[in-house]
């Protein structure tokens, strides 16, 4: 595991630049007055340039002056660095998701350094892991970017039939993954930025089922796509992603009631377009009481309508209809009985609304529903418990 190996690393790394920089202090003396320091970095180097001092490695030159222990650290480990940062290139190359495991590592030994009073601030250590540092938070950003990408540009399979969107696990796959990872970790700032960039991603990535040409239903797409990212994140409670759980709710109950509104014209489609018509008649300025003598929407039209609507044909539509969304919906998601009581609500909403444009416009007709609201039930409920 790129963690742990990252991990043994650094522990073994720590003590023996915290001796070595022990050791320079003392034989050298350098906390002394600092304004003995030229003298005394003269003295250290001709001991450093004798042949009992010779390294195989080059020194290294500073390009800013730095503390005498940590350019002499430099000098004495000057491949440390060069390295680390490869070590870290195979551990990013280790796994799929390997930088989050390095950053972690990394950020932890950071962390633990400055709070710890046998380190100090100014150790060689920590200016050679703060540089590693600030490479493995490039290399994370980088990984973050390519997935929101991939992401974003993941192309929908034209004959998709449903079901959660690839890019969708990909997202609960990293958010899984990474808040295992740092769950023991001592900052999670920039895993909160990553998060909350894939979330827009994926967010946008749903979006674009609208404009994709599927062989099913958008709204029922993203409907389902926008509840399996809702019940994730209830289930995962992340802090910095509850808006994005709250907007998932929303966007879920929007498509729903789309996708709803959309099949529910089908049962009743014929007398759904004369009452549509009848209400872009009121909206133009016909009185009520003027609408029946519309030949389009007569009395005897709306009889003709509604004489093709009698209980029984009501029925086996609703039957039809429940059929349908039963092969439409993922049975992973479950929400055949979440969809088919919103199509009950809306279905006696409209109901209610033909009924009453009935009794404003046709006043004294006679005309009625051939079936009441308490039949209406009854078939939803018969339909429910047949299957």
């Amino acid at each position: 595991v790129p963690k742990q190996m990252l991990e043994q690393v650094l522990r073994q790394l720590q003590p023996l630049c915290t001796r070595e920089q022990q050791f320079l202090e003392e034989f050298f003396q350098l906390s002394r007055d600092t304004a003995d320091l030229p003298g005394l970095e003269v003295s250290v180097r001709s001991v450093l340039s004798s042949p009992l001092f010779q390294s195989p490695f080059p020194a290294l030159s500073p390009a800013c002056p730095e503390e005498p222990t940590t350019q002499l650290l430099s000098e004495i480990f000057p491949c440390l660095e060069p390295e680390l940062r490869g070590f870290l290139d195979v551990c990013n190359r280790a796994h799929p998701f390997g930088c989050l495991q390095v950053l972690v590592a990394l950020s932890d030994s950071v962390f633990g350094m400055w709070g710890s009073s046998s380190a100090p601030s100014s150790s060689f250590l920590n200016t050679v892991l703060g540089n590693v540092l600030l490479l493995a938070k490039s290399s994370f950003n980088k990984c973050v970017g390519t997935l929101c990408k991939e992401i974003e540009e993941a192309k929908i399979p034209s004959k998709m039939k449903g079901g959660i969107l690839p890019s969708v696990s990909h997202f609960e796959d990293f958010v899984g993954f990474s808040e295992e990872v740092f769950r023991t970790a001592r900052s999670r700032r920039e895993l909160d930025k990553a998060h909350l960039r894939l979330a827009s991603s994926v967010f946008s990535s749903i979006n674009s089922v609208s404009s994709a040409n599927l062989r099913v239903n958008a709204d029922m797409v993203m409907m389902e796509n926008f509840h399996h990212i809702h019940c994730f994140l209830c289930q995962r409670n992340i802090q910095c992603l509850k808006d994005k759980k709250r907007e998932a709710k929303q966007r879920y109950s929007e498509h729903m009631e789309k996708y709803v509104i959309r099949n529910l014209g089908q049962p009743l489609e014929k007398l759904h377009h004369f009452f549509e018509g009848v209400k872009a008649r009121l909206a133009q300025g016909v009185k009520e009481e003027e609408v029946s003598f519309q030949l389009a929407y007569s009395k005897q039209e709306l009889r003709k309508v509604m004489e093709k609507y009698p209980g029984k044909e009501v029925k086996k539509a609703l039957e039809i209809l429940y059929r349908k969304i039963h092969k439409h919906l993922s049975p992973e998601e479950n929400l055949l009985p979440v969809v088919w009581h919103s199509m009950e609500q809306e279905f006696i909403r409209q109901y209610q609304e033909f009924e009453d444009l009935i009794q404003r416009c046709y006043v004294g007709s006679g005309i009625a529903m051939e079936f009441s609201v308490e039949e209406l039930l009854s078939y939803f409920s018969s339909i429910t418990l047949s299957n």
